[in-house]
């Protein structure tokens, strides 16, 4: 693509709907590939390994989760400068943005990297891992801290991709990623072929090693395909450390990344509420969450794509645009949103029995679950896509204030009140509740907020 081409960036043009629902798709088959690539190596890991192993993994994740929720914050920023820049017809603005981030991210990397795997034992001793899965924790996250840069690096190319209109790329390289760890992992545990048998490690190498050849092989394709935003030697130049944009990345990332981390908090208080009322129940509020993750899936890819699309129009100044871009966002927020919950509906217990034993409550608990808060998440759905909006500015403070109020001043405090006094059936009624609130805070100051006049750096600072 050459300079005048990447002048007219296609997510300002053409129709919205056909362009929205085309570049959310890809997100979309994107995060159910990364969904089904942890559901199957758990079970690679669980079934050769056994709990002990499976309760290694899963502190080790509870590790990588907070460092990817920041990162995914100001890999998000980027999108929002990149498309404003591109929107704009900035192209170099939004290379600048391009090689301050490589720069950053690599340094970033290499620190965390540094302090996980040297630190790893000391990290995992206070979270209190359970003694018998210490030392197997200890292997697997050392692996996974050294493998922190391709996953810094392809989450920074991924979003280089996105900001410039372009989805299709990155998920046919998660695809391949995630293709080689669902191979890998049972080979590189059990040893089969001219593998070692490598155990817990194995599972660890396997994910190194996809992400890997997934980022190089993606770097390559870039390079030959001559992408628009790539660094050439002509752009060394622009391979420096702009703290001017490292400051908005930071300042308008962490934000986003921090909503991860209170959805996160607000389900630790609701497991520990839940877990009061015994095993069964905790094993069908864990099943109803793994259902709720899918169900949740569209509404997060609608929401990604409308930053990305929204980010370039508030560039060129198309607020007319911005507008059908946020109610045409809600609107296919209910409507997949409202056809999966339809036909999980209509199989409940089947869905629910997938994952439980048939003799016990857990089951009839799981399809209550379900049958209340299901529906509610088309509420999420259009919080996350206006949301998703008024980020696009830049105005990043206000919905993670909603968020916080939603969940935690909200749904949990709602959901402790009930479960006291009306039992645990009642519990649950506690999330159309948060939903609806967080939707309609959102909706208000999407409509009568200061957030159009939000910047993510000035012309002239990021010069």
């Amino acid at each position: 693509m050459s300079k005048s081409q990447a002048g007219k960036p296609s997510l300002t043009e053409g129709p919205i709907a056909k362009t929205l629902f085309l570049f959310s798709l890809p997100i979309l088959l994107g995060n159910v590939l990364q969904s089904l690539n942890g559901s199957i190596n758990a079970i690679w890991i669980g079934k050769f390994l056994g709990e002990q192993a499976l309760a290694a993994t899963s502190n080790a994740n509870i590790i990588m989760f907070l460092l990817i929720s920041g990162i995914f914050g100001i890999a998000m920023a980027a999108v929002i400068l990149i498309g404003q820049n591109l929107g704009a017809k900035k192209v170099d603005e939004a290379k600048k943005v391009v090689g301050t981030s490589a720069v950053f991210f690599m340094v970033l990397s290499i620190i965390v990297g540094c302090i996980g795997v040297f630190f790893s034992p000391h990290i995992l001793s206070w979270m209190n891992t359970p003694p018998d899965a210490f030392e197997l924790a200890v292997s697997y996250t050392r692996i996974m801290f050294a493998g922190i840069p391709f996953i810094f690096g392809y989450n920074l190319v991924m979003a280089v991709l996105r900001g410039s209109g372009d989805a299709k790329t990155p998920f046919y390289f998660l695809l391949l990623s995630a293709g080689l760890d669902i191979i890998l992992n049972p080979l590189l545990i059990e040893g089969m072929g001219p593998f070692p048998r490598m155990g817990i490690s194995g599972s660890a190498t396997a994910t190194f090693i996809s992400q890997l050849v997934s980022f190089v092989l993606l770097i390559i394709y870039l390079y030959r395909k001559k992408y628009f935003l790539r660094i050439t030697k002509d752009d060394f130049h622009m391979l420096t450390l702009n703290w001017t944009i490292i400051r908005s990345l930071v300042q308008k990332g962490l934000p986003m990344g921090l909503n991860m981390v209170v959805v996160s908090v607000s389900n630790l208080v609701l497991i520990h509420l839940v877990n009061s009322y015994g095993s069964e129940a905790s094993a069908a509020f864990g099943v109803a969450n793994q259902i709720s993750s899918y169900v949740q899936m569209p509404a997060m890819a609608i929401g990604g794509a409308v930053t990305s699309m929204a980010a370039q129009n508030i560039g060129a100044g198309n607020w007319h645009r911005v507008n059908r871009i946020t109610w045409i966002g809600v609107a296919f927020n209910i409507v997949l949103t409202g056809l999966l919950v339809i036909c999980i509906h209509f199989f409940n217990r089947e869905a629910v029995s997938l994952f439980l034993p048939p003799e016990g409550k857990a089951i009839d608990l799981g399809v209550h679950i379900n049958n209340v808060t299901l529906w509610s998440f088309i509420l999420f759905g259009i919080f996350n896509v206006v949301a998703g909006v008024v980020r696009s500015s830049g105005a990043v403070i206000v919905p993670l204030v909603v968020s916080f109020i939603a969940l935690l001043f909200v749904r949990n405090p709602v959901a402790y009140l009930l479960g006291y006094n009306y039992g645990f059936d009642s519990i649950w009624w506690s999330f159309p509740i948060s939903f609806f609130i967080a939707a309609t805070l959102n909706i208000l100051y999407y409509r009568f907020g200061n957030w159009k006049k939000a910047r993510m750096v000035s012309a002239k600072a990021a010069s």
